[in-house]
């Protein structure tokens, strides 16, 4: 038997967190929202639309987050595995669905989301050359030849998530996950995902800028 929980890190996320719960309920019963801080009755809404939520009482990052999130699902004895999911809209459900058959079908630790993988995600030359040096960073660093290693579209089996820990609190937690992968040499594969970038979610920090300062806080970690 098989328990997935979704973990969903969430900071004022108030217009469009009941949509993405919403959508991931029919396929995927446990999910679990972290909030980090917020103050546009993300809580409340996120509680009304079916998920579990557990709060930080000030704003700690989105790699705290995770951790929170990670922690709470490993303290439910039938979970296998975890996905984390971005609150913004921008991860498709499906593809989610497809990373956890896959998971579980080639007995897999870890199945990372790749925007590189398919011609669906379009992404502006800038941003591509940023995402293309970071995933060429990690393969120095760790040895693993991702496409993407920043895509927050991830399924984590239990075991491997049982050691992971993360301590950068802020975007540098992706490269420290990855590093942590890498590091207990897990069984890994990547999946093609569709980002989809809105409006919304380039204002809540998917531009080309927040990507230059994963690199800078990679280098000056």
């Amino acid at each position: 038997m098989f328990r997935t929980w979704v973990v969903i890190p969430m900071y004022n996320e108030a217009t469009v967190i009941a949509s993405v719960i919403e959508g991931l309920l029919p396929h995927f019963p446990h999910v679990v929202c972290v909030d980090d801080g917020s103050s546009d009755g993300t809580p409340e809404i996120a509680r009304a639309a079916g998920a579990t939520v557990v709060e930080h009482p000030i704003n700690l990052g989105q790699g705290a987050s995770l951790q929170t999130g990670f922690e709470f699902a490993l303290s439910d004895p039938l979970m296998t595995d975890v996905v984390t999911f971005d609150a913004d809209g921008q991860h498709l459900v499906e593809d989610a669905i497809g990373m956890v058959a896959k998971l579980r079908a080639e007995n897999l630790d870890v199945v990372v989301g790749s925007r590189f993988l398919d011609d669906r995600t379009q992404l502006a030359p800038a941003k591509k050359l940023v995402l293309r040096a970071a995933a060429l960073y990690t393969r120095i660093t760790t040895g693993m030849a991702l496409t993407d290693a920043h895509n927050g579209l991830r399924v984590l089996g239990r075991p491997l998530l049982e050691k992971v820990k993360l301590r950068q609190n802020r975007m540098a937690h992706a490269s420290e996950l990855i590093d942590q992968i890498g590091g207990h040499k897990a069984r890994w594969s990547e999946y093609p995902t569709h980002i989809v970038y809105t409006d919304y979610s380039r204002a809540k920090g998917q531009s080309l800028l927040n990507s230059v300062n994963i690199l800078v806080e990679l280098l000056f970690r």
